[in-house]
């Protein structure tokens, strides 16, 4: 069976895990622009980040059989400095033109703080214009009066609820976001957000219509095979295939495909991938061997 991560930080995990990632079925990832674990603190920082995000990273990700795309924002912790927050908006637009963007995201709120209230707002304007789906991050703290005020400033901007995923519910916020009409995606971690089982009893209590497993692996203690891993155990339980499908494949696949930059002829034909191949004069190789790759994706649907 074949995987989508709809939401995982390659930038900050290695090939190896790429190469896992392939193995276990995952066959396109999403990677949402997010905070790097320290404040930026000049514009300059930014644009060399959502370079890479459409850029080296699209890249990587194919010499490993994976076919990357991202969303492009300014995340809800550094919407908080303001001086910063106003430059970087200024950019947004080049990159959300940019081959590869599936959305705007992850924007939302943090703090609940007016400036991130200020910003989120104008990236809800930013993907009327573009035509984009949004991916909202819901805050740690205070979870669901954050996710119920999200909603609340989404629709008061007048976008449709299919065009908008809201992450890191969990039992707290699932109706409430199901209720409304939004997407909504689940964190799937080791030890902290959604385990594995409790997505589990997610799927058996309300069905799998609109809900997506993700990983969101990133720096942090978390793990970029969530996905399959959270799949397989669904199986372990008896959940049928079909709602398997839906929720960590189709679903991402139907929200994201909005964009008309998530496609998946995209990764359903088998293709060859010469490992010396450069990008912007580099390769993913270091003094190893080049090789010649066949991955095949046109079986196993």
């Amino acid at each position: 069976m074949h995987y989508i991560d709809p939401h995982i930080h390659m930038v900050s995990r290695t090939t190896d895990d790429y190469e896992a990632m392939r193995e276990a079925g995952i066959v396109a990832v999403i990677e949402p622009a997010f905070w790097l674990g320290q404040p930026r603190t000049t514009v300059g920082s930014f644009k060399d980040y959502f370079s890479m995000l459409v850029g080296w990273e699209r890249f990587r990700a194919s010499q490993f059989g994976i076919k990357h795309y991202c969303t492009i924002g300014l995340n809800s912790k550094e919407a908080n400095n303001e001086e910063l927050a106003e430059q970087v908006m200024e950019i947004l637009p080049q990159f959300l033109a940019k081959e590869g963007v599936v959305a705007v995201g992850e924007i939302g709120y943090d703090d609940q703080s007016q400036a991130e209230d200020k910003y989120f707002r104008l990236q809800l304007e930013l993907a009327k214009e573009f035509e984009l789906p949004v991916m909202v991050h819901t805050p740690h703290r205070d979870k669901k009066n954050g996710t119920l005020r999200s909603m609340d400033v989404i629709q008061e901007h007048g976008i449709p609820e299919h065009m908008v995923v809201i992450d890191h519910n969990n039992e707290e916020t699932v109706k409430h976001v199901l209720d409304r009409g939004f997407w909504a995606a689940f964190t799937i971690y080791p030890k902290t957000k959604m385990s594995k089982m409790r997505m589990v009893n997610i799927v058996n209590t309300y069905g799998s219509e609109k809900i997506i497993v993700d990983s969101s692996a990133d720096w942090g203690v978390s793990d970029p095979l969530s996905v399959p891993r959270t799949a397989a155990l669904m199986r372990e339980n008896g959940i049928a295939e079909h709602h398997i499908h839906l929720t960590c494949y189709q679903n991402a696949l139907t929200v994201y495909g909005q964009s008309g930059q998530f496609n998946e002829s995209d990764w359903k034909q088998d293709h060859v991938v010469k490992q010396d191949d450069l990008h912007q004069g580099n390769s993913v190789l270091r003094g190893q061997e080049a090789k010649e790759i066949n991955f095949k994706n046109s079986i196993g649907d």
